[in-house]
Parts: C-alpha cells; sequence; structure tokens
C-alpha cells in the first residue's frame, strides 16, 4: 500500500512524513471546498472551505491581524490532507491529534511564517468555535450552548457553489498577501503585513 495520498495538483503528499513543499494552496482549496462539515450530518451540505471563509470574515470583522486572518482562513488546512475526525472521537485518538498538529504547524509555518503564539491560537479557536455554534443553528437548529457567542459580522452560509468557495478561497489568500487597501487592525495603528 502506497504510503502518500495523490493531490489535486498530483503531488504524491505524505501525511505522515510531510515535506513543506508538497503544501499547495490550491490543494487546500480544491479539497476543502468538497469536504462537508460536521460529518454531513448539516441539513445542507456546507463545506469546510466555506467555514475557513466565515472565520476569515469574523476576524475581518473583529480588526484582527493579518497573521490571524490568514491563520483562520487556514486553521483547517490539514484536513485538505487527513481528512477529519469528529471533536468527541478526535479527543481520543492522541496519535491522530500528533499528525494533525505537526501538519497544522508546518503549513502556518509556510503560509503565516511560523507557529501562532498562544494568543493567536486562543484567537482563531474562539472564532471557529463561534462560527461552529452559528453554523450548528443555522443548518439543524440546535444551540450548542445556553450562551450564545459573540459575532462581529452575519455568517454568510451560502457562499454559492463548491468551485465558487474554492475561488473564493483563492481570491481570499492573495488578498491577505497583497491587500489592495491598508489594513486597519486597531485605531490610529495601521500595518501592512508582507506574506510568505
Amino acid at each position: 500500500m502506497a504510503d502518500f495520498i495523490t493531490t489535486y495538483s498530483k503531488i504524491n503528499f505524505t501525511p505522515l512524513e510531510p515535506k513543506i513543499e508538497d503544501i499547495k494552496i490550491e490543494d487546500i482549496a480544491h479539497a476543502l471546498s468538497l469536504m462537508c462539515r460536521a460529518n454531513g450530518h448539516y441539513t445542507e451540505f456546507y463545506s469546510v472551505g466555506a467555514h475557513c471563509l466565515n472565520c476569515y470574515d469574523e476576524a475581518v470583522a473583529r480588526r484582527e491581524t493579518p497573521r490571524i486572518r490568514m491563520a483562520c482562513l487556514l486553521h483547517d488546512a490539514s484536513e485538505a490532507y487527513l481528512s477529519d475526525v469528529t471533536r468527541p472521537v478526535k479527543k481520543n485518538l492522541e496519535k491522530y491529534m500528533e499528525i494533525e498538529e505537526r501538519l497544522q504547524n508546518m503549513i502556518y509555518e509556510k503560509f503565516v511564517g511560523e507557529p501562532l503564539n498562544e494568543y493567536e491560537k486562543q484567537m482563531v479557536k474562539t472564532i471557529d468555535d463561534a462560527l461552529l455554534y452559528w453554523e450548528f443553528y443555522e443548518f439543524s437548529a440546535v444551540k450548542l450552548s445556553d450562551t450564545e457567542p459573540f459575532v462581529a459580522m452575519t455568517p454568510d452560509f451560502y457562499k454559492g457553489t463548491m468551485k465558487q468557495v474554492e475561488q473564493a478561497f483563492l481570491d481570499t489568500y492573495n488578498e491577505i498577501l497583497n491587500p489592495t487597501e491598508e489594513i486597519i487592525v486597531e485605531e490610529k495603528l495601521t500595518i501592512k503585513w508582507e506574506g510568505h
């Protein structure tokens, strides 16, 4: 049996021994646009790619840094190579979690410049969890907790076809790297991020 998967861009990718040069944004955008959230248990198809775009939009609405915006866009990128496991099962799969963390950190290293610091990790998790709550409510009419998490924008759960989500993912990635306007992070603080 082969120890690699063949990606959309025809790369033989070894998930257990990944090479940073084999990680391609085109493969991530394509695969995530075709993967359904919630293990397919929503009432309608809603892709991991669309979820990542909503997380990015939330980071923008919160005026987070370009690093956090990029991290929000890519926080599930390892799933493009590993697929996903539901949260109740994943927390019992220590080896899987190690593999996932190693690959996700490599993805951050490639596209963000280095692994996330503790604040950045917490902010991405906060945004991810908030969007999870609201998408569950949208697609299943289920509230995951008694407290509604804060969101700074109204999530768009209908981002178009799989192909449109894939293109929006790539466009968003390129916009972060090459912003058409300056990015305001805090009051009177303007930065322009040099991406990798």
